[in-house]
């Protein structure tokens, strides 16, 4: 072999490892092809995952609004402050300062103007001073522009403009505070819905959040901008309630009456519902929450909780009040069931007589039991009622005329009934939580579960189907669906929704319900168990119910009433439900009908209703004292014998000077009398109001009038139909000293009502 010959060995692995090399070069190459091509957007998007960073833009939460466009949800401006690691770092570095000196003087100045724990603040702020790569943490969310803008002052003072900053954010505030509370719900602090309209319509209301993309070097700083990206955020839709404001504040007002009055210790709830719409003008739970603070129990719950036996901070303390904030959030008008009792009875008459088994001549005798299939049932009134006419039997709130009837309609048409009412279906209003009913499955139904189904016992439903199935007897025979939303618009007013009104079948005739109508109202103006919901001017048909709870200590009961308006032209609907009154009476027609009456009184002028009063109302009715101050003797005489109220001049001159009572206060023309002064001289005497507490109203009134002062009475004015009103309360007190003249406001009720079981 020559020196300069290359050996065939050689050559062959020169060759190998030219392939090899060609073979990786060739990989290589399909490899790039393949990332610039089929796998380019995968490959960019890691890059772009690398070197940018992306903010969210969030999209701003609609509006909630009332039927008449007031405000009731809507969003502020607060502010996260957020600190940034790095430049907390890199300013003790450029100011020669050691390590952390920087962070602690940051702590305590938060932490002050905060009002936050030091060592709290401090904590935060140093343990993210040790990950300078993260480009930002928050500090605190929902700041208000006055306690930012002391931040701003302090960052300005210390030149922590790289260090410190004030995010302006968007956050849920309630306009009314806690009016519609369980029917708005309220949102979490990312702007989820958690609760009512809020939960529902969650999607509706969030809108779609935008983005604004940033490229940043290895070293975390902004790149120019043409690596910048902007995508717009679409706010969410505006939402107009079925809520109107003023109604929903009457109902919540009367709630929280009788909340107190009665003692409930498993709070009320009421509805008031257009009968013809199904629309829900009014929702409410009482006691209720602060829609902008409802993560603190309100003074029921937090009085519980104080007096529970649990240590604070424990465990079981922490369990307790968890359970009393979700109690205290839940809408007890759609959550929960309950026994009707006798406001059912409604349609148990409405079915028999549409079914044509009985008639208004026939009459039935009551002798305070009725035997079904063996077992005797007693009526409330262990003595029995005699001999009632069908509506003497519903006015007077009879168990054995249910029951009869009950036996005439039948298992399988009852049953029939109850469904076509909505009784075994949810009413599908746009609420989160509604509950189902609880009735018996119709293979087991017997003439048992009938006889006493007939009377309302036995069976729980909800507040809303009642009020649902109620209004169907009020309108004409029609079951509407409920609903709280009427419309959805955006942010230039375009309609993206709209709910009408939907009817979902026709249960019974027109004619029976006018029928239904005039007897409920008629018990109410004359001697039946709803007298309490009596409102001068206007029908109401109305009927009570009282329950006991099964299983539980038999004092344990709910009081309700359901009452619509006016009965001869039906327009809303009213329903009141007392669970487990404590004070005093615990029936229906003590603890629920007043209140259902107090809220009639004051929607239906606002609704346009106009009064109708009759000969016997005009009499009854209170006046307005007038303004006599500066009058002649002689006018003021003469203008006081026409309105029929009795005056009284003291003193020799010709001009009144003073008067009690003072102008514009109410009360009843009776006999009492209106003091006239003509001279300042004239020293007023005064009197010791007397104890009129349980009297009857003849009998207040004559205590009153004797003791020189003038009576005005509230509540209950049909006192003089029937018998048993008394006065519940009186102001002034018994015992107070009031000047001659002045007006004692005394409430009328009946009590001891046992007719509504």
């Amino acid at each position: 072999m020559t020196p300069n010959s290359i050996s065939t060995g050689a050559i062959r692995r020169s060759t190998v490892m030219g392939l090899l090399v060609a073979l990786m070069l060739l990989v290589m190459l399909v490899r790039i092809l393949l990332i610039q091509t089929v796998d380019f957007d995968r490959y960019q998007s890691k890059v772009l995952d690398q070197l940018t960073t992306e903010s969210v833009i969030k999209a701003d939460r609609g509006n909630i609004y009332d039927s008449n466009g007031v405000l009731l949800a809507t969003n502020i401006t607060t502010y996260r402050i957020f600190i940034s690691p790095k430049g907390i770092v890199s300013f003790d570095k450029t100011n020669g300062l050691e390590s952390g000196t920087t962070a602690q003087h940051i702590a305590q100045g938060l932490s002050d103007i905060l009002g936050e724990d030091y060592g709290v603040t401090y904590d935060a702020v140093m343990a993210h001073t040790e990950h300078t790569r993260v480009l930002d943490r928050t500090i605190a969310r929902n700041v208000d522009e006055q306690t930012t803008e002391k931040i701003r002052i302090f960052i300005d003072e210390n030149k922590y403009n790289d260090q410190i900053y004030a995010e302006a954010t968007s956050t849920r505030y309630y306009p009314q505070g806690t009016l519609a509370a369980h029917v708005l719900g309220f949102t979490s602090s990312d702007g989820t819905g958690l609760y009512g309209i809020e939960l529902e319509y969650d999607e509706q209301l969030s809108g779609t959040s935008g983005k604004y993309i940033t490229a940043r070097d290895s070293s975390g700083n902004e790149m120019p901008y043409e690596y910048e990206s902007y995508i717009p955020a679409q706010n969410g839709y505006h939402i107009t309630s079925t809520i109107n404001s003023y109604v929903q504040s009457v109902l919540e007002k009367q709630l929280e009456a009788t909340l107190i009055e009665s003692g409930a210790n498993n709070r009320v709830c009421g509805i008031v519902m257009d009968v013809n719409t199904g629309a829900i003008l009014a929702m409410a739970t009482a006691p209720s929450f602060d829609l902008n603070d409802p993560w603190t129990l309100n003074e029921y719950s937090l009085n519980e909780l104080n007096t529970s036996a649990f240590e604070e901070g424990s465990e079981e303390y922490s369990a307790l009040k968890r359970e009393l904030l979700l109690e205290t959030w839940s809408n007890k008008a759609i959550t929960e069931i309950y026994m009707p009792g006798s406001t059912f009875k409604i349609l148990t008459v409405s079915m028999a007589l549409e079914e044509k088994l009985v008639n208004f001549t026939e009459h039935f005798f009551c002798s305070g039991a009725f035997s079904v299939a063996g077992r005797t049932i007693h009526c409330h009134k262990v003595i029995g009622h005699g001999s009632l006419t069908l509506a003497g039997g519903l006015q007077q709130s009879c168990n054995p005329v249910m029951m009869t009837l009950g036996a005439r309609i039948g298992t399988d048409k009852f049953y029939n009934y109850v469904k076509q009412f909505g009784y075994l279906e949810k009413t599908g209003i746009d609420l989160p939580g509604e509950s189902g009913s609880i009735f018996y499955p119709k293979s087991s139904f017997s003439e048992i579960d009938l006889a006493v189904s007939s009377f309302g016992q036995n069976f729980k439903i909800s507040a809303i189907q009642h009020i649902t199935a109620i209004s169907a007897v009020a309108n004409g025979g029609y079951l509407v669906e409920p609903h709280v939303v009427s419309k959805i618009t955006d942010d230039d007013g375009k309609i993206i929704y709209q709910h009408g009104t939907k009817t979902k079948r026709q249960v019974i005739s027109e004619e029976i319900c006018q029928a239904v109508s005039e007897i409920l109202e008629e018990g109410v103006s004359g001697d039946g168990g709803a007298k309490n919901a009596y409102v001068p001017g206007y029908r109401v048909a109305a009927k009570t119910g009282t329950s006991e709870k099964i299983g539980d200590n038999k004092e344990l009961r709910i009081g309700s009433c359901v009452a619509y308006a006016p009965a001869d032209d039906p327009q809303v609907a009213v329903i009141i439900i007392v669970d487990e009154p404590s004070i005093g009476s615990l029936y229906g027609s003590s603890v629920a009908a007043p209140y259902v009456g107090n809220v009639m009184a004051e929607i239906l002028p606002y609704l346009g209703v106009e009064a109708v009063y009759t000969d016997e109302e005009l009499e009854q009715m209170a006046v307005d004292v007038p303004n006599f101050c500066y009058w002649s003797t002689a006018l003021a005489k003469t203008y006081a014998e026409n309105l029929d109220i009795n005056v009284e001049i003291r003193g020799d001159g010709n001009y009144i000077l003073k008067q009690s009572p003072v102008a514009g206060t109410s009360m009843e023309q009776s006999d009492g009398k209106i003091i006239l002064y003509t001279t300042n001289e004239e020293v007023e005497k005064t009197y010791t109001v007397p104890n009129v507490v349980g009297r009857t109203a003849a009998a207040a009134n004559s205590m009153i009038i004797n003791s020189g002062f003038n009576i005005k009475i509230e509540g209950t004015r049909n006192y003089l139909s029937g018998a048993g009103a008394v006065v519940v309360s009186q102001t002034p007190a018994a015992g107070e000293v009031a000047a001659e003249g002045s007006v004692v406001t005394v409430t009328f009720r009946y009590v001891n009502e046992a007719d509504d079981y």
